[in-house]
């Protein structure tokens, strides 16, 4: 059975928001005292968080389906439901999620780190929060919104300084075992690596962490062997070390065109990486990371010789050259002293990102101090608007005014609805407003028309072009909610009715003068029509007086 996976296809699914309560409050000598329905509870999110100590995507791929717990209904007395509780999962660091269309969603790579895949719906209002001036009493409560429905794609990319790249049975293995830790499976045959192995190098200059990738072949960037499955831990290390097998010196294969060979495949694959990292993250593209190549198993035959050859082949490259042997232990101080002052290298080059609530207290602190550490690092302002302080500044965070509940956002445009010319409405707050309405309260519906009206939609299809009758759909074209506008409709509570009506809805059957006169005629010609037929029946003998 597999112990390691680091790719898996999950599906999402967040809590349903609550319905809404309709109720009102009775008290003796109070019949009907006003409305007293609460709110339904949001529905949960499916959160994924880094934890450190999961090293693997496994129990992910023993269950895929995510679902978070659903936020019950409002009740009277102006209780409101309670909200559900957010499914979090724990994720290795180095996860990157992805859409299933492909589109980048987020990349875990620090712990703690969180990402929300499926948002919980939203609760219904009851009447107790729909009551206005206008309607004292509505009687209809708003439902919850149903929650997000996603299928996302983990792969996990792991977080190492050094990646160990190299044909079958390199050596690669015996490596990390032998500078760490670490005890991965050794044995004399190819392929034996057939899952990353993560080890920790403790070093005097710097302490970083190597990934031992199972062996390469030619074509490995198209899928053979086990490089197209392996080959993403390679995107995140910062050095790229070669280990050259000094035992596997024949004529048909030489270890400098191991080297070129394993370079033509990096480039291949480099080509069809996504070059767009995360806010705050720095890492060159993958050809251009530091180099280096290791000669493994000098300890052989004649492989000091053959080290002594390939060293002169691989200084056209420019990169550091190591004789090692694993076995013996030879070389290996010198090859950890080496690798951490790479690392060390490039870590320098990389500028420090502070956390944005790390920078506004250091911000609000002031001082010389503060900024001349922010001339030296990049920070990562928060999103409030927060710049740069002069010493004995005080640093101000102003919250971003929330329009979206006073301009509603919308578009209006000509389109195909279920086969017929129409006009589409989208946009989020207007297709919430729809989800959220019951249509088989009258009421409820025309508060909807309200809503609507006040927003600008009416205008903006008379603007469009629409005309009575025309088909009009809000949200999807396919799965929207399609009717024949009308915009003779005037909005306002003074149009209701009875409790749980609004007459705007129905058609008046009132008549009018006109049909008075039409049926007063018709019932004057049907009295005539019946003294003839009477007196024709007498003259034909049928009846006398």
């Amino acid at each position: 059975m597999a112990s390691f996976v680091d790719y898996v296809k999950v599906f999402a699914q967040a809590g349903d928001g609550g319905n809404g309560c309709a109720s009102i409050r009775r008290e003796k000598y109070k019949p009907l005292a006003g409305p007293d329905g609460g709110a339904g509870g949001h529905g949960g999110s499916v959160i994924l968080r880094v934890d450190p100590q999961e090293t693997t995507l496994l129990p992910l791929h023993h269950r895929p389906h995510l679902r978070a717990e659903n936020g019950t209904m409002g009740m009277g007395d102006y209780r409101d439901g309670r909200r559900g509780e957010d499914l979090v999962v724990g994720v290795p660091q180095g996860t990157v999620v992805t859409a299933e269309d492909g589109r980048f969603l987020g990349d875990l790579d620090t712990p703690g780190a969180e990402l929300v895949v499926a948002k919980g719906g939203v609760g219904g209002l009851g009447n107790y929060g729909l009551a206005s001036k206008r309607r004292k009493a509505p009687g209809f409560a708003l439902l919850g919104e149903p929650g997000e429905e996603v299928t996302v794609v983990l792969e996990l990319k792991s977080m190492a300084d050094v990646a160990l790249v190299g044909y079958p049975s390199a050596g690669k293995s015996s490596l990390v075992a032998a500078l760490s830790a670490a005890r991965p499976k050794i044995a004399d045959y190819p392929f034996t690596t057939l899952v990353p192995n993560l080890a920790v190098v403790d070093n005097p200059v710097a302490r970083f962490t190597v990934a031992d990738v199972p062996g390469l072949i030619p074509g490995a960037a198209q899928g053979k062997g086990l490089g197209l499955d392996f080959l993403r831990h390679i995107e995140r290390c910062c050095v790229v070390a070669h280990v050259v097998d000094l035992a596997a010196w024949e004529p048909s294969r030489e270890p400098l065109a191991d080297i070129r060979t394993l370079e033509e495949e990096l480039s291949q694959y480099a080509q069809g990486l996504d070059q767009e990292r995360p806010a705050g993250a720095f890492l060159p593209p993958l050809m251009q990371r530091q180099r280096c190549v290791i000669l493994n198993k000098i300890d052989v035959p004649d492989g000091r010789e053959m080290a002594e050859v390939m060293r002169e082949a691989v200084a056209g490259f420019g990169w550091p050259v190591f004789e090692v042997s694993a076995v013996s232990r030879e070389g290996l101080k010198e090859l950890s002293f080496g690798l951490a002052g790479l690392v060390r290298e490039f870590r320098a080059q990389v500028p420090v990102v502070l956390d944005p609530d790390e920078a506004g207290a250091e911000g609000a602190a002031g001082g010389a101090a503060a900024a001349s550490t922010r001339d030296e690092t990049h920070v990562t302002e928060p999103t409030t608007g927060a710049t740069a302080l002069e010493p004995g500044q005080r640093q101000v965070l102003r919250p971003t005014p929330n329009t979206s509940r006073r301009e509603p956002g919308f578009s209006v445009a000509a389109a195909q609805v279920q086969g017929v010319a129409g006009y589409c409405v989208r946009g989020q707050q207007v297709e919430r407003w729809v989800r959220q309405t019951d249509f088989t309260n009258d009421e409820a519906v025309g508060y909807l028309a309200d809503r609507l009206a006040r927003a600008g939609v009416e205008d903006a299809l008379l603007k469009a072009g629409a005309r009575a009758g025309d088909t009009v759909v809000i949200g999807d074209p396919e799965s929207g909610v399609v009717f024949d506008w009308e915009p003779t409709l005037q909005a306002g509570a003074e149009l209701l009715g009875a409790r749980g009506t609004d007459n705007r809805l129905y058609e008046s059957q009132r008549r009018t003068n006109q049909q008075r006169r039409i049926d007063y005629h018709a019932w004057m010609d049907a009295k005539a029509r019946a003294r003839e037929e009477l007196a024709q029946e007498r003259e034909q003998g049928l009846w006398t007086d």
